[in-house]
């Protein structure tokens, strides 16, 4: 089964010869990414040597709560600006004849920018990682008392509008971070292709290799109880296009290092993933009915019965033959 790419494929390929190859080219390139992500990469019509990348993204505004513009500003330094390009979230300029001399800082540049949607939904999963990481230290340092109900604590839930009407919820407790997608099912045909390879998730886990992944349960109509006191979702209980996806994410799953980052990639993309292999279903599916469309006409065409030739004579003594 296809995995899809974490990076933007078509941003390295555009900076690869301006950026890696320092050769001042004309570029004006609006590229879209999943989600409704789009930039530009453009440079100004005076100088060919200064190129401007600037982002647009629905969820900027909630990404900025938590920390992004930080981040950015650490990330790219000298290169981030205060002036954003209009019609864009934010932008970055980068002058060829300032960059660093060392060709592999170059290219570590480039594959940064084709992560750059992938690291800013980073920044709520690495904020959720870090609060269970805390509430399990003082837990550790303040063991609690033993009862029958065992007390549970719980971070502020985070919500990432990244689609119109869809979203991902993430909450960190004390032993777990819980990952909510509400994704949106507009054909019928889409919600049971979508239940099925849910089920297979589900069905996955019981393999003897595959019990420590993480638990997934989905559910339609009636939202997860994290959210489900959440006013734009108890407007949209009777919608029987939304289904809700929640991963249960345990500290083994987002230990520090390549661990977590795999983790962060693999689960900002399971939407897409999802979507992407439900068309690519259909596709097979239909190209298979047509395909068995085109045997039974052949069936058809074979099965005509061939009629004898008959000679028969018109009123004006012409001969006319009749038959298959």
């Amino acid at each position: 089964m296809i995995l899809l790419d974490y990076h933007n494929a078509v941003i390295e390929e555009t900076l690869r010869q301006p950026i890696i190859g320092l050769e001042p080219i004309a570029l004006d390139s609006k590229i879209v990414d999943f989600d409704g992500v789009s930039y530009r990469i453009s440079t100004t019509p005076q100088t060919k040597s200064v190129i401007t990348f600037s982002l647009l993204m629905q969820c900027f505004k909630e990404l900025v709560q938590l920390g992004a513009k930080e981040m950015l500003q650490k990330e790219y330094g000298s290169y981030y600006q205060t002036q954003i390009e209009q019609g864009y979230d934010f932008s970055l300029q980068f002058d060829l004849q300032k960059l660093p001399e060392d060709k592999e800082e170059r290219e570590a540049l480039v594959k940064k920018l084709s992560l750059i949607k992938r690291d800013l939904l980073a920044i709520p999963f690495e904020k959720a990682f870090e609060q269970q990481a805390e509430f399990e230290k003082e837990e550790n340092k303040n063991p609690p008392i033993i009862t029958t109900t065992p007390t549970t604590k719980s971070a502020e839930l985070m919500q990432i509008h990244y689609r119109d009407l869809e979203a991902i919820y993430i909450q960190a407790q004390n032993d777990r971070v819980t990952v909510i997608f509400s994704t949106l099912f507009k054909e019928e045909t889409d919600r049971i292709f979508g239940k099925v390879f849910l089920q297979e998730f589900v069905d996955a886990r019981r393999r003897p290799a595959l019990q420590n992944a993480p638990q997934v349960l989905y559910s339609t109509k009636e939202p997860p109880l994290e959210i489900r006191n959440l006013p734009e979702l108890q407007k949209a209980e009777d919608r029987e296009d939304l289904g809700y996806v929640t991963f249960v994410l345990f500290p083994r799953h987002f230990v520090k290092g390549e661990v977590r980052d795999k983790t962060i990639s693999q689960i900002q993309l399971f939407r897409d993933y999802l979507h992407y292999h439900i068309k690519c279903s259909k596709a097979y599916m239909h190209s298979r009915m047509r395909a068995r469309v085109q045997e039974f006409l052949k069936v058809l065409n074979r099965a005509k019965p061939d009629l004898p030739s008959v000679e028969k004579k018109t009123i004006t003594g012409k001969t006319m033959m009749r038959g298959a």
